[in-house]
């Protein structure tokens, strides 16, 4: 009886193909389709016909089918974990002195809104408050650091939803708290909070509903400069 049940179990099953595709997998295959665009491995309709499919696709079987001729389609199949961003900055990546600082000492800094983050950023909270948002931030680097202290103070950073968090500080009689983040883009920031929280508190966590704009960029720029090249400019 137990054999029989099992056996029926795995007739109903549906296969992995016959799922509904969710929205993540949708825009998956259309960051490989945009790839390919920039690649010249599509023309520019056949780009267009592509991703019209993507969003009409109801199942994971019918997604596969805009991609199954493109390279990117072997390296990573549909549901693929990416690998984790590394725990620590590449060595040398990060120079010794801080491109930015952030000071508050008997009193509050901000640093927030459209600004472009350097590769280090030194946040120093004395008996103050330091809140860094990176979520409108320029990213021109892969890797930032946040070197925060936190003495008898408090330092918050806030990051983009699509960016990946590491967290290497500690607390002494404090709190020194970072939500560990994982994007899904190997080529996403990675933002990685470190220092002393004494007395006081550190704090990383994302900002949800906001994302890193330049990722977005960097994909239209490639398409454009695909366009460009297949119209000869």
């Amino acid at each position: 009886m137990d054999l029989q049940k099992q056996d029926l179990q795995q007739q109903s099953a549906p296969a992995v193909s016959e799922l509904r595709a969710s929205d993540a997998e949708r825009d998956r295959i259309a960051d490989i389709l945009h790839d390919a665009l920039a690649e010249g491995r599509l023309t520019a309709d056949e780009h267009a016909e592509r991703v019209e499919g993507v969003l009409r696709a109801k199942t994971v079987g019918e997604l596969e089918v805009f991609i199954r001729d493109l390279p990117a389609a072997h390296r990573q199949g549909p549901g693929s974990t990416p690998a984790p961003a590394p725990h620590r900055p590449t060595a040398g990546a990060i120079p010794i002195d801080p491109d930015d600082n952030v000071v508050a000492v008997f009193s509050g800094a901000v640093r927030k809104g459209r600004w472009r983050a350097g590769r280090r950023i030194h946040a120093y909270a004395v008996f103050g408050s330091v809140e860094i948002d990176l979520s409108e931030a320029l990213f021109d680097h892969q890797q930032v650091v946040v070197k925060s202290f936190a003495i008898f103070g408090s330092v918050e950073i806030r990051v983009p939803e699509n960016v990946s968090l590491r967290g290497t500080g500690s607390g002494v009689l404090g709190s020194f708290e970072v939500d560990t983040l994982d994007s899904g883009d190997p080529q996403a920031p990675i933002v990685y909070v470190d220092g002393w929280a004494v007395l006081g508190s550190i704090e990383a966590r994302p900002k949800r509903g906001k994302v890193v704009a330049d990722i977005l960029d960097r994909v239209q720029r490639k398409v454009d400069r695909s366009l460009r090249k297949h119209l000869g400019h």
